[in-house]
């Protein structure tokens, strides 16, 4: 079926190949051109929390000799190599070339929701290396898949012969020291895997796993002829650089060394490409509660290399879905928050969804058993936090929600079943990922108040978006028990951690007793028991109406109460209140931001509270989300844009960032926080549009771009998408 998309790919084009948005800050002069504009880090593998390699911006314009790194910041090599007219050039990660590779000209950078693009100029002919990573939440075959595309494209060419090559070395295995090599043959397509030996299941090394398998592969075509070879890098690379091909050896492994693949295209008019896929297979992926748990591709290959081959075979209806993705993603965050927003959610897709895992039984493969992991990436590695869950979640909501509830299964099982003693929900399912083992010494870190207040807002949202209440109801006695701590605890608020851990614990904080009015109000809700509903706007009316989280004029609601009159926080958690119109709190509540946070505006926008200089990206476009003043709103917008794109810093998104020089630091640099899934909550102005919006967009859109020829029942499409 996948060949019937092959004549419609062109009609759909990358969603900003035509848009570009210039930056108002100073940037050094370059003839490079950044679409659609220039962003701390591009995403080139992004699939799951071991696949996650990227590429910083501040080495594109040397891109021939620069080396992709690990989300964490670990150095890889990706080799990518042509020969034209024999001749070598370099397109990307040769750092010492020698006089015979000579360095291919950048002339341009793009990213879109899926896709990273780089168009080079080598000698008369153009390359373009298109890193492509699939984002298909509602296909969970496709989305499960730990592999990501390198297309490589020559146009241009005028009779030119032409020949690409790719290499990886051992450093994706996690560990250079102590890899073992193998090949592999699936059909057409070939793969080289790197692995540690003896490597103890589901253990790390800065963050990358060392207990699976890092994969590079390509497949023959009948357009090329496909070549590959192992050993010293200088001696594979010679060999392509002087034959245009590769020897077919596998000589005795080294740490150091690299895998490699050739394409020779021979004689090329116009236009050729080659695929290459890249990837990190964990057989056993997370330990949950002892009980291994896989990838849910396994369910239909149950062999990596079996795998493997239908990813290829999937590219073109991957392809199609892709460019899709990439056009309602835009055309939605444009209409929510312009064009600025619409380049902040793109570069963000890839990263939230790259936080996690999709995974059913080792044992069974059994599909209704399906369960989802996020890593806490760039903290202290924590998995399922509840606390990550949450700001996260509109990019669930408005993609796939069953992710919401596939996130929070596992902690659900957890609870009920009793080995959490504490009487609030508990704030992770593991100390580090991927061991899901929950916390029976009941040493979890402490957040009462955020955790439940979290639950009962994820909850309601879930059942707001799938009209799936079974689920909620198999809980509700649990939830109720939660719920019932907040009556208790949430006006008297103990000292004690809001998910802004880095900013220390307070008693009675504000925002804290925001979330638990709104949690309350969303039990009720949940429940159909109205006393809870009563009392969260009871709260709220204390809160608000009656003062005791505010300053004298409700000009704003204090950091702290009560007797903190200047203090002050971004009350984010009024969102869910907005995004799910449960009133909790009046409309007047809402716009005191409107004009109160116009007043304390730093340079790169609003800081947490008034005792940090940083700044919050995920919360603050929460918060933006409760403004009705549009103008308020685009400052948010664009003060995330401007640090988005700055040139000052080249991680993966960060989150957390200096946003005032008021006390001394630099503002417009990132702070501790990289690649985390957390920008997720970036989706917050495209989640107000509606549940599903995206996912219901992309659907009608993929339908609608097959032609009345292709004949393919919806059915079909949904099992695609």
């Amino acid at each position: 079926m996948y060949l019937k998309f092959k004549a419609i790919l062109g009609i759909i084009s990358l969603a900003t190949a035509v848009r570009s948005t210039a930056t108002s800050h100073k940037r050094e002069p370059e003839s490079i051109i950044y679409r659609p504009t220039r962003p701390p880090s591009y995403p080139l593998a992004v699939r799951n929390p071991y696949l996650s390699a990227w590429m910083p911006s501040d080495q594109v314009q040397m891109l021939p000799y620069a080396e992709p790194q690990f989300w964490a910041g670990q150095s890889l090599t990706w080799s990518v190599m042509a020969r034209v007219d024999g001749q070598a050039y370099s397109l990307m990660s040769i750092p010492s070339p020698g006089a015979k590779i000579q360095p291919a000209v950048v002339r341009s950078a793009e990213y879109t929701a899926t896709h990273s693009v780089f168009t080079l100029e080598a000698g008369s002919v153009s390359f373009v290396l298109d890193f492509f990573s699939p984002i298909s939440p509602s296909n969970y075959l496709r989305q499960s898949l730990p592999f990501s595309y390198l297309t490589v494209t020559v146009s241009g060419a005028d009779g030119n012969d032409i020949q690409i090559y790719s290499s990886i070395d051992g450093r994706w295995a996690g560990r250079q020291q102590h890899t073992a090599c193998s090949f592999h043959s699936q059909g057409s397509t070939l793969a080289y895997a790197l692995k540690v030996e003896n490597a103890v299941s589901y253990t790390e090394e800065r963050d990358m796993a060392t207990w699976g398998t890092a994969i590079l592969s390509s497949r023959r075509t009948a357009q090329s002829k496909l070549s590959f070879s192992s050993g010293k890098r200088g001696e594979v690379r010679s060999q392509f650089v002087k034959d245009g091909k590769l020897s077919g050896r596998d000589v005795t492994w080294i740490p150091g060394g690299i895998v490699a693949f050739a394409h020779d295209l021979g004689t090329v008019r116009g236009e050729e490409s080659v695929n290459f896929a890249v990837g990190y297979v964990r057989e056993d992926a997370i330990n949950y509660l002892g009980k291994p748990y896989t990838g849910y591709y396994r369910s239909q290959f149950p062999d990596m290399y079996e795998a493997l081959e239908h990813f290829f075979d999937d590219y073109p209806a991957a392809l199609l879905e892709s460019k899709i993705v990439d056009a309602e993603m835009t055309d939605q965050a444009t209409l929510a928050g312009g064009d600025k927003y619409a380049d902040i959610v793109a570069l963000s897709a890839r990263q939230a969804w790259g936080g996690l895992d999709l995974t059913i039984p080792n044992d069974s493969l059994d599909t209704s058993e399906v369960l989802a992991f996020v890593k806490e990436l760039s903290s202290d590695g924590n998995l399922n936090t509840v606390d990550v869950i949450m700001p996260a979640f509109p990019i669930y909501y408005v993609m796939e929600p069953e992710y919401i509830r596939l996130l929070l299964e596992p902690m659900m099982r957890y609870l009920v079943a009793g080995r959490w003693k504490q009487p609030y929900v508990i704030h992770d399912m593991g100390k580090h990922y991927p061991n899901a083992i929950g916390h029976d010494d009941q040493k979890a870190e402490p957040m009462p108040i955020e955790e439940c207040g979290n639950l009962m807002v994820l909850v309601l949202a879930y059942v707001r978006a799938t009209g799936d209440s079974a689920w909620a109801d198999k809980y509700i006695h649990l939830l109720r028990g939660y719920a019932d701590y907040l009556v208790e605890n949430s006006v008297d608020i103990a000292n004690q951690l809001s998910s802004n851990d880095a900013a220390g614990p307070l008693a009675n904080e504000t925002n804290l007793a925001i979330k638990a009015a709104v949690g309350l109000k969303a039990f009720g809700e949940l429940s159909g028991l109205n006393e809870y509903s009563q009392i969260g706007e009871e709260h709220a009316n204390l809160f608000f109406e009656q003062g005791l989280g505010t300053d004298q004029a409700k000009s704003h609601f204090v950091l702290q109460y009560p007797d903190k009159p200047t203090s002050w926080k971004t009350p984010y958690n009024l969102f869910p209140d907005v995004l799910l119109n449960l009133k909790t709190f009046p409309q007047a509540a809402y716009q005191m931001g409107n004009t109160f946070f116009k007043k304390v505006r730093a340079e790169y926008g609003v800081p947490l509270d008034n005792r940090q200089d940083w700044a919050k990206s995920d919360w603050n476009m929460w918060l933006a989300g409760t403004f009705d003043d549009m103008t308020t709103r685009s400052e948010f917008i664009d003060d995330l844009w401007a640090f988005m794109s700055n040139g000052k810093h080249n991680w993966p998104f960060s989150d957390r960032y200096v946003a005032t020089s008021a006390k001394g630091r630099e503002p417009g640099h990132p702070i501790l926080c990289r690649a985390r899934p957390t920008v997720g909550g970036h989706f917050a102005l495209v989640a107000l549009q509606g549940p599903r919006c995206l996912q219901t967009a992309i659907l009608r859109r993929l339908k609608d771009t097959l032609s009345e020829e292709e004949k393919i029942p919806l059915d079909v499409v949904r099992e695609d998408l």
